[in-house]
């Protein structure tokens, strides 16, 4: 089992390959998926609405290797402070809620909430109904 400074650690080192050349906000997420982790940074686009998240950049990477809940997401930021956007946030619901986040300003101070601390009455799969479905 990873730990949390394993995971902190591995979304420090990778922020130096965030693609963040408008902005100059570089963030790196590592998110530990049954036993593995899954990294990604953020990857910005001249038309900014095709920018990619760090979070949602990790957790498509561990999804594509076949994961399916989250145990724990580290997330690093260049400058100031980190804290996922509320897309990020919906998106990371997805693969679970009682998780630790793990969020690590530029001075490298980590903050720990959950996942249902950071998107409270959140709306998940849980909602949907899913009876008879064998491919989720």
């Amino acid at each position: 089992m990873h730990d949390r400074e394993e995971l902190i650690l591995r979304a420090r080192e990778s922020l130096g390959r965030a693609y963040a050349p408008y902005s100059g906000y570089a963030v790196s997420a590592a998110i530990l998926a049954e036993g593995e982790i899954f990294t990604g940074v953020n990857v910005e686009n001249a038309s900014y609405g095709l920018t990619i998240c760090a979070e949602r950049a990790a957790a498509v990477a561990a999804v594509t290797a076949g994961k399916r809940r989250f145990d724990a997401i580290a997330i690093a930021v260049g400058k100031g402070r980190a804290t996922p956007c509320g897309a990020c946030r919906q998106f990371l619901r997805e693969f679970g809620l009682n998780y630790p986040v793990y969020l690590v300003a530029e001075d490298g101070i980590v903050t720990t909430f959950t996942l249902e601390e950071l998107l409270p009455e959140s709306f998940g799969p849980e909602f949907l109904d899913m009876e008879g479905r064998d491919d989720l």
